[in-house]
């Protein structure tokens, strides 16, 4: 049973990382446009920690949900990752792996936008993905300790009852 779990984690963790490249890298058509180079590429990015997520939450005179959608979307699109590493290998168990792998991945994505022009780097997202990563860990954290405590109290139950 145990390596059948095992599987199915890492299946899981395959099929979520194509959509998640798919959805960072590939989420616009690709259009072979030599009007913007390289200098467009860097205008375009953002190196200023939080300066994309205060425009989103007090500047934008955009939609709420495109403003929601982008900063959520970073969050969201990483709490799977830092929710299926932790069962999948022990070394995730601490938060401080999960933060690094996170944000290494994180920034993968984002170096990869910025050098082959599908979208643009952001040190905001690294921040929001890395956020999503600790949020999954610490969800599945929780869901352990609930599990742990359900079924230690079930075999102390057993055992009151058999002292009986």
């Amino acid at each position: 049973m145990r390596k059948i779990s095992k599987a199915f984690l890492i299946l899981l963790l395959g099929v979520y990382l194509l959509i998640l490249t798919k959805e960072i890298l590939f989420k616009y058509p690709l259009i072979i446009n030599n009007q913007f180079g390289f200098q467009e590429i860097w205008r375009s990015s953002n190196f200023i920690p939080f300066k994309t997520i205060y425009f989103y939450l007090f500047l934008a005179d955009i939609n709420l949900n495109i403003r929601i959608q982008n900063l959520a979307g970073n969050i969201i699109g990483f709490i799977p990752l830092g929710f299926i590493l932790p069962m999948l290998l022990k070394k995730f168990s601490n938060l401080t792996a999960i933060i690094i792998t996170t944000f290494s991945i994180s920034l993968t994505y984002e170096v990869l936008q910025l050098l082959i022009g599908l979208g643009s780097f952001d040190i905001d997202d690294l921040i929001l993905n890395t956020l999503g990563g600790i949020i999954g860990f610490c969800i599945i954290k929780v869901i352990l300790l609930v599990f742990k405590m359900e079924t230690q109290q079930k075999r102390n139950s057993k055992l009151a009852i058999k002292k009986s």
